[in-house]
C-alpha cells in the first residue's frame, strides 16, 4: 500500500569512538550529499560506543537540515520522562529537526550490567505502551503532571521545554505484539530489512495496517522507515515503497570508505529509486 509521501534517504552513523571526530565528520558530509536523515543506534554497554543522545545533539549543533533521531533509542536505559526532555531540548535547539525512535529494549544482560531493568518480553511491551503515553504527557508541556503506571509515575510533574514540531514517535518493532502497538500508538514503524525476509515484512506491515485500522487509525498517519543495506538496488527500494508504503530508508553497513559508497549510492541508487517510484505511483 502506497502513501505518496516523498522518498527519502537516511544514514545509520556508527557511534564509533575509536576514531573520535571520525561519526561527527560523516553525519556532516552526509547532509552535504544530500541525506535527508541521521539515525544512531543506542548500545551504550557497548564500551567504544558513545553516548546517542550526546552524539546527536553534536551532529543536530552542526548541521543545518537533516532530521536526526536515535535509531532507536533503548527504553530500559532511561526514564521516559527524560527521554521526553531530551528529545524535546534538541529539537528546540535543532529547530524542529528530531524524532523519537523508541524500542521495548533488547540484551537485557547489558541493560542489567548498567543499572537497568530486565523485562520479560510481554513486561518490555506494556512497559513501552506506558512509555508513549508519559513522553506525549510530558511533551505536552503541562504542569503538574500525574501518571501512574505500573511501570512508571509521574507525581505532579511541570514539563517543557515544548518541541516546537510534533515530534514522532517511531517504533522498532517485529512481533505481533510490538507491531499491534505500533499500528495502535506509533508515528512511524522503524525495522531492520535484515531481521525479516521478504514475505514476513509485508505479513508485518499488514499486522501495522490492521492494528491501526481496528484502533479507529489511518494506516497512512503511520510513517514507515527502513534501515537498509548500501546494496540495496532500486528496485527494491521502489518495491517497499509502493507495495508496502515505506518512504524513508537509511542506509547503513557501509565500509571504511563510507563517504564514496554514501556517494554512489545517493548519485546512482537513490535517483533510480525515485523515478520507479513516481512511474508506479503514475501507472496506478
Amino acid at each position: 500500500m502506497d502513501f505518496g509521501r516523498p522518498i527519502q534517504f537516511g544514514y545509520f552513523v556508527l557511534p564509533d569512538s575509536m576514531r573520535p571526530l571520525r561519526p561527527l565528520q560523516l553525519a556532516i558530509r552526509a547532509e552535504e550529499l544530500g541525506i535527508d536523515v541521521i539515525g544512531i543506534q543506542d548500545h551504550p554497554y557497548q564500551r567504544r560506543f558513545y553516548d546517542t543522545w550526546t552524539l546527536l545533539t553534536a551532529i543536530a549543533m552542526r548541521t543545518n537540515r537533516v532530521s536526526v533521531f536515535p535509531d532507536v533509542a533503548n527504553l530500559p536505559l532511561r526514564p521516559p520522562a527524560m527521554l521526553a526532555k531530551a528529545a524535546g531540548s534538541l529539537d528546540v535547539l535543532s529547530g524542529g529537526r528530531v524524532e523519537l525512535g523508541l524500542g521495548a529494549g533488547g540484551f537485557w544482560e547489558a541493560i542489567k550490567a548498567m543499572g537497568g531493568p530486565v523485562r520479560t518480553p510481554g513486561e518490555a511491551v506494556s512497559a513501552l505502551e506506558e512509555a508513549i503515553e508519559v513522553i506525549r504527557l510530558v511533551w505536552s508541556g503541562g504542569r503538574g503532571l500525574h501518571f501512574d503506571g505500573k511501570f512508571y509515575q509521574l507525581a505532579g510533574l511541570n514539563a517543557g521545554p515544548v518541541p516546537p514540531h510534533p515530534i514522532g514517535i517511531w517504533l522498532g518493532a517485529y512481533r505481533p505484539r510490538m507491531l499491534g502497538l505500533v499500528g495502535r500508538a506509533a508515528d512511524g514503524w522503524v525495522p531492520s530489512l535484515g531481521y525479516l525476509k521478504p514475505q514476513e515484512m509485508a505479513d508485518a506491515a499488514a499486522r501495522v495496517d490492521d492494528a491501526a485500522r481496528e484502533a479507529g487509525r489511518d494506516p497512512a498517519a503511520i510513517r514507515r522507515i527502513a534501515n537498509v543495506a548500501a546494496n540495496l538496488t532500486a528496485d527494491e527500494i521502489a518495491e517497499l515503497a509502493i507495495e508496502l508504503g515505506f518512504d524513508t530508508f537509511v542506509v547503513g553497513g557501509l565500509q571504511e570508505d563510507a563517504e564514496a559508497e554514501l556517494r554512489e549510492f545517493l548519485e546512482n541508487v537513490a535517483p533510480e529509486a525515485r523515478e520507479l517510484v513516481a512511474e508506479g505511483r503514475e501507472s496506478r
